[in-house]
């Protein structure tokens, strides 16, 4: 007579020891755990150091009577102080404009397959970004004295047109070309490495559907560059507004040439001017900054899953969470 098989004759395993299961057959879920969030001393220590060492400064410039704050006001809103901050917008916005127009056709040369046409936006770019701006304003400045009239003709042949330069060559025009074709030079290889940065399976995919070259640029290559070209041109920019500074050195008066005029008549109010100076420059470089970061979004589209929010959906986040934290029961919050 053969044994019973441990299969037929045996019962259910015992349940081993920690296991959820009850002696019944039933199971009960897991008890739920609270996570602990990881500790960072160390962030909070930082964020207090740098929230003292911000009130002292704070503190410093709100008490220190030698920044006259008083005369501060007075100066910002002067209408002379304005005239100056408009030249300095007019001389920005047409620079960056005609410097961003050239950059893109000097960028397309020296990517060009014509070695005429590449060497000379190379030598260009290696020329322009060798003279500093200052240095090459003054040449621009003083052009009347090497040539006293301009003419367009026939090379080696008679002149067609004959203008004086003297008519032409204003401080506002000698301001705008002089910034012009020396930050061109820096936009033509911020835009050359935009368009370097764009995937080679991009342009092989369109000279396999036959897209014309112009239309394959405006619509392809060119959208998906400025993703690159945006934060580069923006710092270039920023630098271009400051740059305009120097335009004072050929008789501009931009908000620079302003304020070293008043504090040069009114030497007790050296330091407001100044600081009237500082701040426009930073209102002006924030309000670039603030339409770098829709340009950048909106250019994000397709390449991101998400878009960033933009600070005003941040700020309603925030109250939110707040709103939904306070709503909260202690204990609720506890867990």
């Amino acid at each position: 007579m053969s044994a019973p098989s441990p299969s037929t004759s045996a019962g259910p395993l015992p349940a081993p020891s920690g296991d959820p299961r009850s002696s019944s057959g039933t199971s009960t879920p897991p008890t739920a755990e609270r996570v602990a969030p990881l500790r960072h001393p160390g962030r909070w220590i930082l964020a207090a150091i740098v929230l003292v060492v911000g009130a002292q400064l704070v503190h410093g410039l709100a008490t220190n009577a030698f920044f006259q704050w008083d005369r501060f006001g007075y100066w910002f809103f002067r209408p002379v102080v304005l005239e100056g901050l408009g030249v300095t917008l007019e001389v920005a916005a047409y620079s960056a404009v005609l410097a961003l127009a050239v950059g893109i056709v000097l960028a397309l040369m020296r990517l060009s397959n014509n070695p005429v046409l590449a060497a000379v936006s190379w030598g260009y770019v290696w020329f322009f970004r060798s003279i500093p701006l200052i240095v090459l304003l003054l040449i621009l400045f003083n052009f009347g004295a090497l040539y006293q009239s301009l003419s367009i003709g026939i090379p080696f042949g008679p002149g067609l047109f004959h203008f004086s330069e003297a008519d032409l060559a204003t401080p506002f025009l000698i301001a705008v070309i002089g910034i012009t074709i020396h930050e061109a030079a820096f936009a033509a290889e911020i835009v050359r490495g935009g368009i370097l940065s764009v995937d080679a399976g991009q342009h092989e995919a369109a000279a396999a559907l036959g897209i014309p070259r112009r239309y394959h640029f405006l619509r392809i290559t060119l959208p998906q560059a400025l993703r690159s070209i945006v934060p580069s041109y923006v710092n270039l920019l920023i630098g271009l507004i400051k740059s305009t500074s120097l335009v004072y050195y050929v008789s501009l008066l931009d908000l620079f040439g302003v304020v070293s005029t008043q504090s040069s008549t009114y030497s007790g109010d050296i330091i407001p001017l100044l600081m009237v100076a500082t701040v426009w420059y930073v209102i002006l470089t924030s309000a670039v900054s603030i339409v770098q970061f829709y340009v950048e979004r909106y250019f994000a589209r397709g390449a991101v899953r998400t878009l960033p929010p933009t600070p005003i959906q941040r700020l309603r986040f925030a109250v939110a969470g707040a709103r939904r934290s306070i709503a909260l029961r202690p204990w609720e919050r506890a867990a």
